[in-house]
Order: C-alpha cells, then structure tokens, then sequence
C-alpha cells in the first residue's frame, strides 16, 4: 500500500482535525465547529494516549472556565473501535475530563473515522504540539511511534515540527532509572538537566544531588562527568533580591494579564516568564495582542 511520507500525511491530518494547534488563538477559518454534541457518558478516553498525568488544579481551573463559556474547542472522537453507539477521544482528552467536573451532559464533538493507527499518531502530535506531555511521556510516545509505525528520528522531527536533535535527546531519557523518570514527571528535575546524566556513572545519585542542591544544567553536567569519588561540593548562591520596581513590574503585568507573571534580570538581559493553568488566559492575552 502506497502511502504519503509520515510529515506530510499527517502535518496536513492534524491541522484537518485539530485547527493549527500551534497558534493558541486560531483564525475563525481554522476555528472547528463541533459536528454534533453527544452525551458525555459516551465518551470514553483513548486506552492508548501516551499523556498518562493530568494536574488536578489545571483542571478545576478548565472546569471553572467551562462552567461560564461552555467548551469552546470541541473534542475530537471517532466511533468506540469495540463498542457501537459509543465514540472514544483522538485529542482533547482534558477537556472531556473537565466537562465531566464542571457537570456536562453533553460534549461537543468533532467525528473522524480513523484508524488504530492514525489515532496513536493524532493523540501523540497533538499532544506533544500543545506541550502538554512530561518529558517522560513525551519520549515514550516518540518511541512508540517508531516502535510500532517505522519513523525515523528525522520523520518524527519534521512531523511535530521540531529538531531532529530534540527527537534524539528525549528519547536518549528512556536509558536513565525509573526513579529519574519520576523525578521528570513530578517536576522535580528538568529535561535539560536529566540529559545530562544519561552518561553518569550513577544518574540516580546525581539526580538526587542536582535537586537538594538546587544546580544549574551547566553545574549537573559538570557533576555527572566527574568520577564518584572526585565529585566536589558544589554549593549553590543565594539569588539576588529582587529590585522593588521589578516586583512592582510582575505585580502590575500580573493584574493586567491574569497569568503569573516573573521577571529575571542578568545584566542588560532579561527574561520574562509567564505561567498559566489553562490556555483560556493565553488566548485571551494573544488576542489582545492581535487588536493592538
């Protein structure tokens, strides 16, 4: 069977179901209008979504959001492959979750007729687009695909629109222990510091030693190249009061925007951090950036 290169058939797929899940606030052309609205009991997430971990206050926010504007991207089902009568989620699985708490009967719905296959891949892409995988999940979703479907680290790259040494280096954290894997998914240690000990002698315990001590990426990698008995304390700073006008900055930029916002100055550079629980709060910022 004759088949289109994986970038190709499925950059074009996902934008067809999805919108243009790297712009958080699509064009109204792009904006999706749901095909129907089922009840929500017959709605039951995809067994094999590699997003396993969902942040309960994420979801009470989006349950909140949901309660006053009702779902305003439709889930993305096909027919139950098992069950007639029934539809099982290819993207969205969040926002059926948070229908459900905030106490929806029915959920609107965009119907696709896809295959086991084409399920796996719009669920991964998807979710790996929107960054809403933990590096573990993420790299175990890369290599499911190259498992079950044949993509090279190149394929994966260009289909999810990132560098095929992004690819390589999220798969390379599948060699590191189980307990650096909980240590990603909890947030307690970051992806670029957790590359640094897949050549460690014992990433488990430097790990451990990046987190107490709180090192930076360039400090952890230093650590993990050093022998065990050679490793030398490495004491983290304190960081530097933050400026009173800074502090009046984040305050007032947090007001203005309803996120967290975090300003970290270093010299003439700067950066600026905004945190959100939902996507909600981002689109309302992008589209108050489109009228300016």
């Amino acid at each position: 069977m004759n088949e289109q290169p994986p970038g190709r058939r499925l950059g074009r797929g996902l934008a067809a179901l999805i919108g243009d899940v790297n712009s958080p606030t699509p064009e109204p052309a792009n904006q999706l209008a749901p095909d129907r609205t089922v009840p929500i009991e017959l709605v039951s997430p995809n067994p094999r979504n590699p997003r396993r971990g969902f942040d309960e206050a994420d979801l009470i926010d989006l349950a909140q959001s949901i309660q006053k504007h009702g779902v305003v991207q439709p889930v993305v089902v096909r027919p139950s492959p098992d069950q007639s009568g029934r539809y099982e989620i290819v993207a969205g699985e969040r926002r059926w979750r948070a229908a459900q708490r905030a106490g929806l009967a029915e959920l609107p719905v965009i119907v696709r007729d896809v295959d086991n296959r084409t399920a796996l891949e719009l669920a991964i892409i998807e979710n790996v687009q929107r960054a809403d995988l933990n590096p573990v999940e993420e790299a175990r979703g890369y290599q499911q695909l190259i498992d079950e479907h044949g993509y090279s680290q190149a394929d994966l790259g260009q289909v999810i629109g990132k560098s095929r040494s992004h690819v390589a280096n999220t798969l390379r954290l599948l060699k590191l222990p189980d307990v650096v894997h909980d240590m990603l998914v909890s947030g307690t240690l970051s992806a670029g510091h957790a590359r640094t000990l897949v050549t460690a002698d014992n990433p488990a315990e430097v790990a451990r030693r990046i987190a107490e001590d709180g090192l930076s990426v360039r400090q952890a990698e230093a650590l993990a190249q050093t022998p065990a008995a050679e490793r030398p304390s490495i004491s983290r700073s304190a960081p530097a009061a933050k400026d009173a006008d800074v502090l009046l900055l984040e305050k007032k930029l947090s007001d203005a925007i309803g996120m967290r916002v975090t300003i970290a100055l270093k010299g003439n550079v700067g950066e600026l951090k905004l945190v959100c629980r939902s996507l909600e709060p981002l689109d309302e910022l992008c589209r108050r950036l489109g009228q300016g």
